[in-house]
């Protein structure tokens, strides 16, 4: 029942799309409304989301990821109070406030995109001033779209 509703929802979906289109003297093949309307029914995405290039080189398992995060009692309050500060700036972009921390022996190291040289630099400054920092590994990405 659920799975025909959400069918139906899609369709509808296409049909007011196609109808628009031809609204504004769109035209188009058949195929390609064949191919949008296949891909609408099976929920697939059609573009890569903002940051999918950037995390490809996590996928080699050589590069430090949140997973890799210490359990340590320290390291744990230090991530804590390193995102707080972060997210605490409001200044900084969703992107920034968004950057993967992970610490291990008091060694912080920041990874994901953000905006300009400004934030990236601002990001490390928040975290180099948290208490129980031994040293900070920047390796945020400048988004450039």
């Amino acid at each position: 029942m659920m799975r025909t509703s959400i069918k139906l929802l899609g369709l509808a979906l296409v049909l007011s799309s196609a109808t628009a289109m031809a609204a504004n003297n769109v035209t188009y093949n058949s195929s390609s409304m064949s191919s949008a309307m296949s891909s609408v029914m099976k929920g697939t995405a059609t573009k890569n989301a903002d940051n999918t290039d950037l995390n490809a080189r996590d996928k080699s398992g050589a590069t430090l990821t949140p997973q890799n995060q210490s359990n340590a009692e320290p390291d744990i309050e230090v991530l804590a109070a390193v995102r707080s500060a972060i997210v605490e700036d409001d200044d900084l972009s969703t992107a920034a406030h968004n950057v993967k921390i992970m610490v291990e022996e008091g060694v912080v190291t920041l990874r994901g995109p953000v905006k300009n040289a400004n934030e990236k630099n601002r990001v490390e400054e928040l975290a180099r001033n948290v208490a129980g920092v031994v040293s900070i590994d920047n390796r945020l990405d400048i988004d450039t779209n």
